[in-house]
């Protein structure tokens, strides 16, 4: 006989960054971070700002705290409620499942309370106008009107597979209108040292835009070693 499996499963040992890691993270564009880490670290592009954010703000930076809702649950969405620390990014893995919503409006509005910083899922969310009332950034695949049940099983803190990403809680999560970016938590100082360096870079490029720029340096130096092959 197979024994039932808990209704939930909580990791109540976390890792997070310190707050001057989390204050390195604040108003970076995500695309600069996704360049820290490489060119990696962005999930799904389907995993966009709520309404695209024409009606909320979506920017926030923040530790992940992780739930395994899976598809078309909410339980472990409520647990992680109660689990929550200010500043946290509320990363919610529905298993893809795009028939029913993830959350409403009434439990992004207990996620504001808790203080999080925002809310990702791969999942749709439904009552935008009452999420757009509570004002939390939202990433989601979209909106559907139909409810999750709120069975389980699931877990709160250990790793999700989310947007084609492993997350962990404590994983620092950037959100912007270009999408979410995940840096690992072992990868955090590295970043934020490479982030100096990226601000020097883009600021010297946009510069050099605005006086006119017309070309990328790659190109010309092709065609200066006479290494394009013309044809016709």
């Amino acid at each position: 006989m197979i024994e039932e499996p808990a209704q939930l499963t909580v990791n109540k040992a976390r890792n997070r960054p310190t707050a001057a890691q989390i204050a390195a993270f604040q108003g970076v564009q995500t695309s600069f971070v996704a360049d820290a880490l490489g060119g990696d670290g962005a999930l799904d592009p389907a995993i966009r700002p709520l309404g695209e954010g024409r009606d909320i703000r979506c920017v926030a930076a923040g530790p992940a705290l992780t739930a395994d809702a899976g598809p078309a649950d909410i339980l472990a969405t409520y647990a992680a409620l109660h689990f929550l620390s200010p500043g946290d990014i509320l990363v919610v893995a529905f298993g893809g499942h795009q028939r029913c919503a993830a959350v409403g409006d009434r439990v992004m509005g207990m996620v504001r309370n808790n203080e999080a910083a925002g809310f990702v899922t791969d999942g749709p969310v439904r009552d935008y106008a009452g999420i757009v009332d509570v004002g939390l950034p939202v990433w989601c695949t979209g909106l559907n009107p139909a409810s999750p049940f709120s069975n389980g099983p699931g877990t709160v803190g250990l790793p999700i597979s989310i947007g084609g990403r492993q997350v962990a809680t404590g994983d620092m999560i950037c959100g912007d209108r270009d999408g979410v970016v995940v840096v690992p938590f072992d990868q955090i100082d590295t970043v934020i040292a490479r982030l100096a360096e990226i601000h020097k870079l883009e600021a010297k490029l946009d510069a050099e835009v605005a006086n006119g720029r017309r070309h990328a340096d790659k190109v010309a130096r092709l065609i200066e070693d006479g290494k394009i092959n013309y044809v016709g």
